[in-house]
Formats: structure tokens, C-alpha cells, sequence
């Protein structure tokens, strides 16, 4: 007979479109299961196992040493505060993803930032809602609780009051974008006769792709192009006289890829969010040799270090000129990507579950 694990992970996040938080999720995980794999010594004795609704009973297990499990009805917030403590059963639970129930004691949980409070545009009312209330408790119930830059352990301290000597930090990792495999659309294909700057265009108010729209409405005669991946808005995109030059170029969603195809042949990453809790996107943009251009955030500077080129949220004109610096100096473009590889060679998802592994080991048994 197998030993009981003596690790719960939350597997909510197997069972939605992937996120941000919910590749850290998976990536994190991942890099669990390898360590145990491989008989590193540092995952001695750690026997995990992975829950998720009944409903994805049928999904298959994507790791080889941590078990998968199926248990209780429902599914979102309700299976989570329900039916997930009844599946922890007294045991260590883990959650990867905001989120957890808030009457189980023995838990830890990753908060990745305070976004909802602190740019509660972007979100729902109801969201916004629930996770003012969910947070902070979460982070008076947690045994330990666990976010991903000392920027985000300041936010959590001040936003939830949540004590910081119970906040640890764990680092992320982009080096999960050399698995996909660069997949040329004719989409892709079409922009090879230019140079061209990659932005990821969002619904989220605080992703701020107006600051690109406006640099874009700066730069005469340019010559390269700005490619925009994600979702349209009139409200991002102007029309009549306030529409977009030529040389934006719209190709709306992408497979990851097509998006890797991106990454590794633009002239720049554009990055001009206003609130992060890390900055994942630029990292992984590092990590296939893009250079960064960046919001000048804590966060991403935390992440990024001198890797990138930052830039005012609030200054069109400035991100013009970086825009037409970088396209039109090689040199600086290699000089970039030697800094993206020596920065994200210090970023593993192997190091953010040793880290991890610290941070849980005093409630394990």
C-alpha cells in the first residue's frame, strides 16, 4: 500500500482556460513532480497529491508522482469552499491561484497581488467583492502565506494587513515558453517583410494599452510595424479620427505557437501595463530572446532587473521614442537579448519549487 500523501493541492485551476496565475500553477507543480522524478534530495519525503471536482474525472494526469484525484460535486468557488476542505481531510493544503476555502485552518496559499483592490476597475464589482472579503481572511486562516515579489508582499501587507513576517516569497520562471514549439500562421508569415514590435492588447483598464494606441498616433512615417495580439476595443483602437496608423497590424488570438513564433522574431516585447504582481509576459518574452520594453513598475523591475528598457505608464511620447530607438539599433537589440539571457537563466521554475518546498516544509509530516 501506498503512503498517504501528506500534500493536498488545490487543482482547481486544471479545469479552466490557463491564466497567469494558473501557469504558476501548473509550472510550479510540474517542477514538483520532476524533483520527486528525478530523487532530488531536497523533495525527500514529500508525497503529494492533486484534487479536483468530480467532474474532470476523466482528465488525464499531465505528471507522473503526484496522484490525481476526483472528489465532490460542483465546481468553482462553491467545490472549493466545500467540497475541498471535506477532500483535505486534516491534511496540508495547498493552494497555487488566489484562492482557497476560509473555514481550513491548514492551508497555505499564493496571493500574487492586491489587483482587485487596487485597480478594481478592471474587475467586476462582485469580484472585486469577494476577494476584498476572501483575501484577508485567507491570510488570517493560512498557516503561511505566499506571493511572488517583495513588491507583492508590501501590497498584501498594506492591502489586507495580512503580517509580513507570514508572507514568503517565491520567485517565476519563463523558461516554459522553450517547450512550445514556434508555429508560423500566414498570418505570421505576412510580417517578414518588416521589422516589428509585438504588443498583447487587453480588456483589463490597468493593462493600459492605450499607452501603445497613443505612442502609435506619435510615430510618422515608421519603419517597422506594431502587431497587436488579444481582443479589439473601440475604446483601445479608435476609430474615425482618432484611428491607428497603417503599420498596426491586428491578428487578434493566437495559439501559444503562433505567439512563440512571435516572440522570437520581434523587434521588441511592449509591456505597458500600470499594476503587476510580477510581470510573467516579459520574462517569458526574455526568455525566447525578445527584447522589453516595460512599464516602469516595482514589480517588473524586481523581475526584469536591467533586462529591459522602462518607460512612463503615462508617457506616449517617451514610448515613441524607445520604439523607434530600439527598431533602429541592432546593437542595442543584441546587447538586450544578452541581458534577457543572463536574467532569465537566474529564473527556474526549479528554483521557485525549492523555494516553495522551504516555505510549506514546516507544515508538512
Amino acid at each position: 500500500m501506498k503512503p498517504a500523501s501528506n500534500l493536498l493541492i488545490n487543482g482547481r485551476f486544471l479545469g479552466r482556460r490557463a491564466t497567469g496565475v494558473d501557469r504558476f500553477a501548473f509550472e510550479t507543480v510540474r517542477a514538483l513532480d520532476q524533483m520527486i522524478d528525478l530523487g532530488d534530495p531536497l523533495s525527500a519525503g514529500l508525497r503529494a497529491e492533486i484534487v479536483v471536482p468530480e467532474a474532470l474525472a476523466g482528465m488525464a494526469n499531465p505528471f507522473r508522482h503526484i496522484t490525481l484525484r476526483a472528489s465532490g460535486k460542483g465546481h468553482g468557488v462553491r467545490w472549493e469552499q466545500i467540497a475541498l476542505p471535506r477532500a483535505a481531510h486534516g491534511r496540508l493544503l495547498l493552494n497555487l491561484c488566489n484562492s482557497g476555502p476560509l473555514l481550513y485552518r491548514r492551508q497555505v496559499t499564493v496571493l500574487h497581488d492586491a489587483a482587485p483592490t487596487r485597480v478594481p476597475d478592471s474587475y467586476s464589482r462582485s469580484f472585486v467583492a469577494w476577494y476584498r472579503l476572501m483575501a484577508p481572511s485567507l491570510g488570517r486562516v493560512s498557516q503561511r502565506v505566499i506571493t511572488v515579489s517583495e513588491f507583492s508582499r508590501r501590497e498584501l501587507c498594506d492591502a489586507y494587513r495580512i503580517p509580513a513576517a507570514k508572507i514568503g516569497v517565491v520567485p517565476e520562471s519563463g523558461e516554459h515558453m522553450l517547450r512550445v514549439q514556434p508555429d508560423d500562421s500566414p498570418a505570421t508569415i505576412a510580417l517578414r517583410a518588416r521589422p516589428f514590435v509585438l504588443a498583447v492588447g487587453s480588456l483589463n483598464r490597468h493593462k493600459n494599452f492605450q499607452l501603445v494606441a497613443n505612442a502609435a498616433r506619435l510615430i510618422r512615417d515608421a519603419q517597422f510595424d506594431i502587431v497587436v495580439v488579444g481582443g479589439g476595443d473601440a475604446r483601445v483602437y479608435g476609430t474615425g479620427q482618432h484611428a491607428l496608423p497603417g503599420f498596426v497590424k491586428h491578428l487578434g488570438y493566437v495559439s501559444d505557437g503562433e505567439l512563440a513564433a512571435l516572440y522570437r522574431r520581434a523587434a521588441c516585447f511592449v509591456y505597458p501595463s500600470r499594476y503587476e504582481g510580477y510581470g510573467l509576459p516579459p520574462v517569458e518574452a526574455l526568455a525566447l530572446g525578445c527584447p522589453v520594453i516595460a512599464s516602469r513598475l516595482p514589480s517588473v523591475q524586481e523581475a526584469c532587473g536591467d533586462a529591459v528598457l522602462y518607460t512612463s505608464p503615462d508617457d506616449p511620447a517617451d514610448l515613441a521614442r524607445l520604439l523607434e530607438r530600439i527598431t533602429g539599433d541592432a546593437g542595442l537589440r543584441a546587447s538586450l537579448r544578452e541581458r534577457g539571457r543572463a536574467r532569465t537563466a537566474e529564473l527556474t521554475w526549479r528554483a521557485t519549487a525549492v523555494k516553495l518546498i522551504e516555505e510549506i516544509s514546516p507544515w508538512l509530516m
